[in-house]
């Protein structure tokens, strides 16, 4: 499918609008002739109505100028071949210099009625197939299950509709490719900063968008998601001319929205998710804990104190009678210290100001108002949560929220604190409650 008959009104090439001015100029003639043959019997009258016919087919297939044209043409053979003196463009006729002027007025309105109709016609034809076009797109992203699956479909898609090169960046460090259609692309650097900028600004950059030297062959669109990386689309053609232009950006950007609704809801389904999974893990373990507690300890208790019975009877090897008992008093502490594994500040609603933090149901609410995290966020908060009112060194939270190896990322850090401050302060320009403490980390205020 081409992109132009899909995005805004049609335009008929030069090579059809001077194919309609011949049809016409050829409709004329054909007029003239049979003007001939009916003047003799019945007068000029019915003449002027058969000039109207290439008018109004002009009008049709070329659109307005060319059917202007034929009128013009129009009203100049009538007055050479019907008006007295013929074969002149003199009129000596009050009654035929109106009739060549009214002759005029009626064929430039029926041009201007009959264009503005085969305009809007054309204009509802092409919103049908664009409607049709971003409906298929979008019934495609509905099978999808997760982000590169998505992106794989958006990039075909488009590199089918605009007949061009296409591929997908994304990361939340480093942009790389995702998705390609033709499989395999290399990227320049400066294509990449060229993606980042689209990424950032929220605007197309590149070939057909920007001015300037060094521009590459790509033009990049960002398909961005709220609250998450964004992703950055590229289009490139074989001939080096832009990829999407005038009108067709409009197709490309709703096409760019429903890949951006698709990506939202495979990333709301991936946190819900993983969510789901930390519930589960957190059940077990609490009913582990609780199996310990309600199994294990009362055997150990009677393992103490047969061991104690025997030691007071005097019975059995008393290095042996010791060694049970120190083992099993030894086993009930490590118990005690695991049922504390929970502490109650992860039973108990942590609340600072008008937020409330649950860290046992993994909840967070603003005013009594539910606040979305993200797992990394939630990660951060439950960390500085645990231990509020505590300074937490960068290199803590990085190893608690993203491992060891990322223990020096203190950017990544930096990107959760803003944004749990945006959703959770009220002025997150001067905090209150995620407190900084420079060169050394982060604090909760207690609560």
């Amino acid at each position: 499918m081409q992109t132009d008959s899909l995005i805004g009104t049609a335009e008929r090439s030069p090579a059809m609008h001077l194919a309609g001015l011949v049809l016409a100029q050829l409709g004329i003639a054909a007029a003239t002739v049979a003007g001939q043959l009916i003047v003799v019997r019945w007068g000029t009258g019915p003449v002027v109505l058969l000039y109207l016919l290439p008018v109004l087919g002009a009008a049709i297939y070329s659109g307005l100028w060319s059917s202007l044209a034929a009128a013009v043409v129009a009203t100049l053979a009538y007055n050479f071949f019907f008006t007295e003196p013929v074969h002149t463009l003199l009129i000596s006729s009050p009654a035929s210099a109106v009739t060549v002027a009214i002759l005029f007025l009626v064929g430039v309105v029926t041009s201007s009625l009959a264009g503005s109709l085969r305009e809007h016609a054309l204009v509802a034809r092409t919103h049908a197939s664009r409607n049709a076009t971003i409906a298929g797109f979008a019934r495609r992203l509905l099978s999808c299950v997760d982000e590169a699956a998505i992106l794989q479909v958006s990039v075909e898609e488009i590199a089918g509709l605009f007949d061009c090169r296409a591929v997908a960046l994304a990361g939340e460090d480093h942009l790389h490719i995702v998705a390609s259609m033709p499989a395999e692309h290399d990227l320049s650097p400066a294509d990449i900063a060229m993606a980042a900028q689209a990424i950032a600004s929220g605007k197309p950059a590149g070939r057909g968008i920007m001015r300037g030297p060094n521009l590459g062959d790509w033009q990049f669109h960002s398909a961005r998601v709220a609250e998450s990386p964004g992703v950055a689309i590229g289009l490139a053609r074989e001939d080096g001319a832009p990829a999407a232009a005038g009108h067709q950006i409009q197709l490309l950007d709703n096409l760019l929205d429903q890949a951006a609704l698709a990506l939202s809801r495979a990333r709301a389904e991936a946190e819900s998710r993983q969510l789901a999974g930390l519930r589960e893990r957190d059940r077990m373990r609490d009913a582990l804990l609780s199996s310990m507690g309600r199994d294990i300890k009362p055997s150990l208790n009677a393992i103490t104190a047969a061991g104690r019975a025997l030691k007071r009877a005097g019975a059995g090897d008393r290095t042996d009678i010791a060694t049970i008992s120190d083992e099993a008093v030894r086993l009930n502490r490590y118990i005690d210290n695991l049922a504390e594994v929970v502490p109650d500040i992860a039973v108990k609603p942590v609340t600072i100001g008008d937020v409330t933090i649950d860290l046992y149901r993994r909840t967070v609410s603003r005013d009594d108002q539910a606040v979305h995290l993200s797992p990394k966020e939630f990660a951060v908060l439950a960390e500085l949560a645990k231990h509020a009112g505590r300074v937490l060194s960068h290199a803590h939270l990085l190893r608690a929220v993203w491992g060891p190896a990322q223990q020096d990322q203190v950017e990544y850090l930096r990107v959760a604190i803003g944004a749990l401050r945006r959703k959770l302060e009220a002025n997150p320009g001067d905090p209150v409650m995620i407190l900084n403490e420079p060169s050394v980390g982060y604090r909760l205020a207690a609560p």
